[in-house]
């Protein structure tokens, strides 16, 4: 476990020598082994230890310099805070970034222990029997030809010369089953599934395998449908994708760079259905990758993003906020210029909806269970988007898989549209989310 004071004594003793006053670094570390298997047999198998470090320096005149390196001993950090005192010479005069008031404020407690990692062999053992496990499901499943099974450890830090020294550290365990069929005069059809965990020994890998199947025999039997405009209702992995790609709806930096759908008079307006609700909450227990501050030491919270339809907040970092009057938010990225990212969505239901919708008795609903093409689909600063989707038409609550689709939109028209927002909440890498119904969506089929 890295020494955080030992680090910050280090560093601080490197500046004086250099005369540096002012200072902050990130930095972190990972420890990753990856496995992925084909027909029984290991495919690929990586192991990878890599860290990375950032150092911002400002000068007498105020302007600061950046320089990155891979190196923490003494003379790796020496050799980096003398290039970015050099750099900041250059550095902008303009909405210089500073120290987060933040940076010493108390952060929440979060263990930073390690879960021993698992000899590779295992690892490979494991996967192999899950890909046999899930080829056994259904003759159709001829192959399953991306797949993953990793453990990593990973560590990070902050440290600055006003005083702020915060360290935290985790281990996690991913899997992915993607499946491919193949049966006479039909399409190949595909779907998948992804777990998380703290440990290779907590890893769900039986729910992941039935995840995987049951989508896969669900889209055997395809049918085509017609254009038109549906009533759908997106999982909670599709709805956050959607809700990812218009972030700068809610991004201060984004906002400020004119480069979003919001204006700084947004906040307070209303904009979307009050039957939803979005948190933004790095802390909460579901996420894997919990953090407890952002790459400037700002604590990260539960932050209120949409409450009853009410845009309420925006991600800041410690610039945006100074320029914007608020406070930071804990969800900035240090680098040549600071940038802002949501940490774990949580989606729940805002006003209690005067129906209660089911995909049990629905009838001619689109189900909408992942988008693709995101980066091709998505024009974010106009809100709209055209992406192809894998799912089914649900009739009279019996789902039909659609042959090829693509559902269309305005985002910002698609949040107000909303009907109804489920209660059981769906665990994906990205956050929480329950199934999101939504009408007069236009689809594109046959």
């Amino acid at each position: 476990m890295m020494n955080i004071e030992e680090l910050a004594n280090r560093a601080k003793d490197a500046a004086q020598k250099l005369g540096i006053g002012k200072f902050d670094i990130y930095g972190s570390t990972v420890d990753e082994n990856s496995v992925q298997v084909d027909g029984g047999k290991p495919k690929q198998v990586k192991a990878s230890q890599r860290s990375g470090v950032t150092v911002r320096v400002w000068n007498e005149q105020q302007t600061m310099g950046i320089a990155t390196t891979t190196d923490v001993n003494p003379k790796g950090i020496e050799l980096a805070l003398e290039t970015a005192r050099n750099a900041s010479l250059f550095g902008v005069k303009e909405y210089v970034p500073d120290f987060s008031p933040e940076a010493t404020a108390p952060i929440a407690h979060i263990p930073t222990d390690k879960t021993p990692q698992v000899p590779v062999a295992q690892l490979i053992e494991t996967l192999i029997d899950a890909e046999k496990d899930l080829l056994d499901r259904h003759n159709a499943i001829v192959s399953i030809p991306y797949n993953g099974l990793a453990q990593r450890d990973s560590d990070s830090f902050y440290i600055n010369s006003a005083g702020a020294a915060r360290f935290e550290g985790g281990s996690y365990a991913s899997i992915y089953l993607y499946t491919k069929t193949e049966q006479e005069g039909k399409k190949p059809r595909s779907a998948g599934a992804i777990r998380l965990s703290h440990s290779l020994e907590k890893l769900d890998i039986p729910g992941c395998i039935q995840e995987a199947a049951t989508k896969t025999i669900s889209h055997l039997d395809y049918e085509k449908i017609k254009s038109g405009k549906y009533t759908v209702v997106f999982s909670g992995e599709a709805f956050l994708s959607l809700l990812g790609a218009f972030s700068n709806i809610f991004n201060a930096q984004n906002i400020l760079d004119k480069q979003s759908l919001s204006t700084p008079e947004s906040l307070g307006t209303q904009i979307a259905s009050p039957l939803l609700s979005v948190w933004d909450d790095a802390l909460h227990p579901e996420n894997v990758g919990i953090s407890a501050f952002d790459q400037e030491g700002t604590p990260t919270r539960r932050l209120p993003i949409i409450n009853d339809g009410i845009l309420t907040n925006f991600l800041h970092s410690a610039g945006t906020a100074k320029r914007m009057n608020a406070k930071p938010t804990g969800h900035a990225n240090i680098g040549a210029k600071v940038t802002v990212s949501p940490n774990f969505y949580h989606v729940l239901p805002g006003v209690a909806a005067s129906q209660q919708l089911s995909l049990d008795t629905a009838d001619n609903v689109i189900y909408i269970d992942d988008v693709s093409a995101l980066h091709a689909g998505v024009k974010s600063l106009q809100g709209s988007f055209s992406l192809p989707f894998d799912g089914w038409l649900v009739r009279q609550g019996e789902k039909i898989s659609i042959d090829s689709a693509t559902v269309a939109g305005d985002f910002l028209q698609l949040l107000k549209s909303i009907i109804f927002v489920e209660s059981e909440l769906q665990v994906t890498p990205n956050g929480l989310c329950p199934r999101i119904w939504v009408e007069g969506l236009s689809i594109t089929g046959e």
